[in-house]
């Protein structure tokens, strides 16, 4: 029988790991990944901007998992379309593959703020690789960046660019950061540490716009204040991944 899964994260990873110590000889596999590499962690991409580990350090599966389980992977091709009735999907380049069964596995996509500029040049998110090579680029220039978001996330991106070398301002909505996570005391001396590596922190802040020309040249903020950056991240957060499904 064939399987297609669509989507090649940790979920889709882990469940073929399940699946092929369970009954290894049952389906013949085919996974379509979006990106153009084979699985890895996600959660340790904030460290590969930081310089304290690298791409292959956070490898799930590599090429010979693949080969050993006889696992076709079509990396960088996008799943655009289900026939559920005729049982095949069908890629953004045209091409149709069949199905006995079907994994959905599309994972989460990030949030991007709906504010003019967002689509500029030099805005990224902070959400596969190709995300951290645009703010290791943007990073071996110098410059400053302003990280869009005081979550967990958006801190650990602040703090990467920071250790490269970049001015880094997080522009916060919330008060306090960390507000899901950490009760107002905490977050104050949260605040102070982050300070404390140089990091610029303005809380209460709502975004207005992203300006610039061809590329991004600041922040405005609505109380009237403008940041100056070569480079916005936005970790704002990320909702499910569902259009495809839907």
């Amino acid at each position: 029988k064939k399987l297609v899964v669509i989507g090649n994260g940790m979920a889709a990873g882990r469940v073929l790991d399940e699946l092929f110590e369970k009954s290894p000889d049952q389906f013949a596999v085919t996974v379509f990944g979006a990106e153009p590499r084979v699985n890895y962690n996600r959660i340790m991409l904030s460290p590969v901007l930081a310089g304290e580990k690298t791409f292959c350090d956070i490898v799930i599966h590599d090429e010979a998992w693949y080969d050993a389980n006889h696992v076709t992977l079509r990396r960088g091709e996008t799943i655009i379309s289900i026939d559920r009735a005729a049982r095949l999907v069908r890629t953004a380049e045209g091409a149709v593959e069949p199905y006995d069964k079907l994994i959905v596995a599309t994972g989460s996509m990030p949030i991007i703020i709906p504010v003019p500029g967002a689509n500029l040049a030099g805005v990224v998110t902070f959400r596969d690789l190709d995300d951290v090579d645009a703010m290791l680029k943007a990073a071996a220039g110098g410059g400053r960046a302003v990280v869009i978001g005081g979550g967990l996330l958006g801190l650990e991106a602040a703090a990467g660019l920071a250790a490269k070398g970049m001015g880094v301002s997080v522009v916060h909505l919330m008060p306090t950061l960390m507000e899901r996570q950490l009760d107002p005391n905490a977050g104050y001396l949260l605040q102070r540490a982050i300070e404390a590596r140089g990091i610029e922190v303005v809380t209460a802040a709502n975004t207005k716009s992203i300006v610039g020309g061809d590329r991004v040249t600041g922040v405005a903020l609505d109380d009237g204040r403008m940041l100056s950056t070569d480079l916005v991240v936005m970790a704002v957060g990320i909702r499910p991944n569902t259009t495809l499904a839907k």
